[in-house]
């Protein structure tokens, strides 16, 4: 194993242990194993704020949806890089909020059966496995919250999750042309989209319930410190493992990259450089969740831990904040509160769209934002609050209508020069 990627595994191990550390200390170890049984049959559509529960139960569920992502790189044999760094940093933020093992295993069963139909590798479908679990709600949904008997409710949910899983990656694999790799969340726009149809016969069936939204107001603090910390050990190990000199100067270099999807920052760049990266995207929007006055909670914290993880596929400093300064703008001008829900969700994970502003500017960039906290306010309606990754639905839907205007101003452009 490459001495790169024995770092990242070594760096992972450490946090996911420290986190199950920190949740038996806190909440001490009594029952706490039964608690994340019951917790594995709570609501998980969004917004399902997982830290009223407990910091030490919604830790260890962080720590055991986190063990999971990292097993299955190991044993997919796929290297531990910015693409599956990105994977198990993201579910492990959505374990805050909505991702658990329960309503995760069935939709990477799912895609795994569909490598054996396709007869490719399973380490081929792997991120579409990992970042698929955005729809798992479906699971956790049929399975308890539907008004199903448990004996039918339960199979009725895994079966309906495998399934799901079976068709994700032919469906992303075609949506992903829409935008063309200008939305880092390209499975958030595919589990919306089919999220959008699964809503629909739920509906149709009377099976759909309204959405309710569990937001803590007052979290523990040691949420607080969860972040710095995280991002202090991700800058002290880049200062580790490389000279300072060559750490600034990868950094600079990745903050000249646009971040179209594939760009795996980490193999591809300065390893310290990246990993200054993460490090330095997750304190300047922790600092600027805690400027707007947001409680550092379940989603905030979700948020702030998929920008990390992106900080080694895709985002930079440079191209995350036009986009995040085009939310804010927008929401102040709409008389919204930026500490809100839906727009300090918005703000952290309109990021998605960070390679629109790495390639065609700042203005642009603001642009994208400003649609996208728009457009976000609906998205979770359409699909019942069974995507996760609503924002990236959301973000899809904008990168493909930005993208197709801007192209079709190039190609007409182009042929007026021609004339």
């Amino acid at each position: 194993m490459p001495i790169r990627e024995r770092t990242l595994y070594v760096l992972m191990l450490i946090v996911l242990c420290a986190l199950v550390l920190a949740a038996v200390l806190i909440e001490g170890p009594d029952n706490l194993l039964g608690k994340l049984i019951i917790l594995q049959t709570e609501n998980a559509r969004l917004i399902s704020d997982f830290t009223t529960h407990g910091v030490g139960l919604s830790l260890l569920n962080v720590a055991s949806v986190g063990f999971l992502g990292l097993t299955l790189v190991f044993f997919a044999s796929i290297n531990l890089s910015g693409p599956t760094l990105a994977t198990i940093m993201t579910m492990m933020g959505f374990s805050f909020f909505g991702n658990t093992l329960y309503n995760s295993i069935p939709i990477i069963l799912g895609v795994f059966l569909a490598s054996k139909v396709a007869k490719v590798r399973f380490g081929s479908f792997s991120i579409i496995a990992l970042f698929g679990t955005a729809i798992g709600p479906i699971v956790t949904y049929l399975s308890f919250e539907a008004g199903l008997v448990p004996y039918l409710g339960i199979p009725v949910g895994i079966g309906v999750g495998i399934g799901v899983g079976f068709i994700l990656p032919a469906v992303a694999s075609t949506l992903l042309s829409l935008h063309q790799g200008y939305s880092l969340y390209n499975l958030g726009f595919t589990c919306g989209f089919i999220g959008l149809f699964l809503a629909s016969i739920l509906a149709a069936l009377g099976l759909l319930n309204p959405l309710v939204i569990t937001w803590n107001e007052d979290p523990h603090p040691f949420f607080a410190l969860l972040i710095p910390s995280l991002s202090l050990l991700f800058i002290s190990t880049a200062f580790i493992i490389e000279r300072p000199k060559k750490i600034i100067d990868g950094f600079l270099s990745v903050q000249k990259q646009s971040g179209r999807l594939p760009s795996d920052y980490y193999d591809g760049e300065s390893a310290g450089g990246t990993l200054l990266n993460i490090g330095v995207l997750g304190l300047i929007y922790y600092f600027y969740s805690l400027g707007v006055g947001a409680p550092i909670n379940g989603p905030v914290l979700g948020g702030l831990l998929t920008i990390m993880g992106f900080g080694g596929f895709g985002k930079t400093v440079k191209n995350t904040i036009p986009i995040v300064l085009g939310v804010f703008l927008t929401t102040l001008l709409l008389g919204n509160s930026p500490s809100a829900p839906s727009p300090i969700l918005a703000a952290l994970f309109s990021t998605t769209l960070a390679p629109i502003a790495g390639q065609f500017g700042f203005f642009v960039g603001l642009l994208a934002g400003a649609i996208h906290v728009i457009i976000v306010d609906v998205t979770a309606l359409w699909h019942g609050g069974l995507d996760l990754y609503n924002n990236g639905f959301a973000g899809g839907l904008t990168a493909s209508l930005l993208i197709s205007i801007i192209h079709w101003l190039s190609a007409n452009r182009v042929r007026e020069e021609f004339r």
